[in-house]
């Protein structure tokens, strides 16, 4: 992540996620069969402990220009999205994070180049709705101070440009 002074927010997780986690892995050991004995040793230790693992190795920040976001404890992963490509924010919500009372923050960027549909999926963020309401103001501020300095940059260069052209006509007056 970056070492930048400009952090707005840092995300807060919900401690709820190691159970979700716990039982959403185990689902899929339940409906794979073959996974079925493997669900004691789950539950009874490697679940707990890589479970607990990863939500203490979940960040997520805001900056200036960027949302940071780092996951995993065995398979790590560390994404930063610039704000001016935030394209849409969604919330989600299934029968399971509803009864961890969790919900899942999609961010979906321009030009994705993901094929499942979302740049970044944030579970169990507390005050969710308060996050992406930063993230949306942040994103909007950076675009309108985008905005005025390329309308202030292009109209420097429009005056210079009249300058320049002024002062030619005025050479061709004087010399006729």
């Amino acid at each position: 992540m970056s070492q930048e002074n400009n952090l707005i927010i840092q995300a807060e997780f919900n401690p709820k996620i190691k159970r979700y986690i716990l039982f959403y892995v185990a689902f899929f050991f339940f409906i794979s069969v073959m996974g079925i004995p493997l669900l004691l040793f789950w539950f009874l230790g490697i679940g707990q402990t890589l479970s607990k693992r990863y939500y203490e190795h979940l960040d997520c920040r805001l900056t200036e220009k960027h949302l940071e976001f780092r996951k995993g404890y065995l398979f790590k992963v560390e994404k930063t999205i610039p704000l001016e490509n935030i394209q849409d924010l969604t919330f989600i919500e299934n029968p399971l994070l509803k009864y961890f009372d969790l919900r899942i923050l999609k961010i979906e960027t321009a030009g994705q180049s993901n094929m499942k549909g979302s740049d970044m999926k944030l579970v169990g963020i507390i005050d969710a709705l308060k996050f992406k309401k930063q993230v949306l103001d942040q994103r909007e501020k950076l675009t309108r101070r985008s905005y005025t300095t390329t309308t202030e940059n292009s109209s420097q260069q429009t005056n210079i440009l009249l300058e320049e052209i002024k002062d030619l006509l005025t050479d061709i007056r004087d010399k006729s």
